[in-house]
């Protein structure tokens, strides 16, 4: 088995389209790799300042921290810090970037695998001074990824599309998926969606036909530009999986905007 660090950039995950994801999947997605989980962390920004005079504020930021902790990861607080600007107005600041670099640098000495939860191309330097080591490295984020660090890395898993990391809304019968176009066929209005089954990387299922007739985008249905365009981009679908005597079929299909 191979030893594994996970190393979390909660903000950055959480403004990008992760908010609400869980933990303990990132967990079972890394163990899925063949590995045993030695180090999780997350690094997050802690406003202490306000926590002290907003009560409501402190109770939620005291509780999410808690769950972080109940999934089994320690947590690295970066204090937030404010600057006053020449024209009044105020920056709020709290990077860990550094942080977590050196410290996956540091207890990457007894690592095999390390799983970085980002999608800043700042962390370039990084995963190549890791993947120099002899270290695999793969990554997690939701939207706004930078593609260098999709290419640099062994392997990019997009989190919308793992099973259960951002489980979809009022599906208490397991009816809905997730996935993105594969191919398009603009003209006749049709195209083919891949998904993720499970954890591993080869867990991918292909195929699912789609017609554009099916797809609508905040109530509307899709143009052949549009629907294009999804395919290009790599947008997330919401959809029902249906086996039928022409095949696997998705329907009712929604173009994913979730909290981007």
């Amino acid at each position: 088995m191979l030893k594994a660090g996970i190393f979390l950039d909660m903000e950055n995950l959480t403004i990008n389209g992760g908010w609400g994801m869980r933990l303990d999947v990132i967990k079972e997605l890394v163990e899925a790799q063949s590995t045993v989980v030695l180090r999780a962390n997350a690094y997050m920004a802690v406003d202490s300042d306000r926590e002290k005079f907003d009560l409501e504020y402190r109770d939620k930021a005291r509780k999410y921290r808690q769950r972080i902790r109940e999934s089994g990861f320690h947590i690295v607080e970066k204090e937030v810090k404010r600057y006053r600007n020449e024209d009044g107005s105020e920056t709020v600041k709290a990077n860990a970037d550094l942080d977590m670099a050196v410290d996956a640098i540091l207890q990457a000495e007894n690592l095999d695998y390390i799983m970085l939860g980002s999608g800043d191309g700042d962390f370039l330097r990084l995963i190549r001074a890791l993947q120099s080591k002899g270290k695999r490295v793969d990554a997690l984020a939701f939207h706004n990824v930078s593609n260098e660090l999709r290419r640099e890395v062994d392997y990019y898993f997009p989190g919308l599309l793992v099973p259960e990391v951002l489980p979809i809304k009022d599906d208490l019968d397991r009816t809905r998926y997730r996935g993105v176009l594969e191919a398009v066929k603009e003209r006749e209005g049709f195209g083919f969606i891949s998904i993720r089954t499970g954890y591993k990387v080869t867990d991918i299922e292909s195929g699912i036909f789609c017609h554009i007739s099916q797809v609508t985008e905040h109530g509307l249905p899709v143009r052949n530009e549009r629907f294009s365009e999804l395919e290009k981009r790599s947008v997330a679908l919401e959809f029902n999986r249906v086996e039928s005597e022409r095949g696997i079929q998705a329907e009712n299909v929604v173009v994913y905007t979730g909290n981007s």
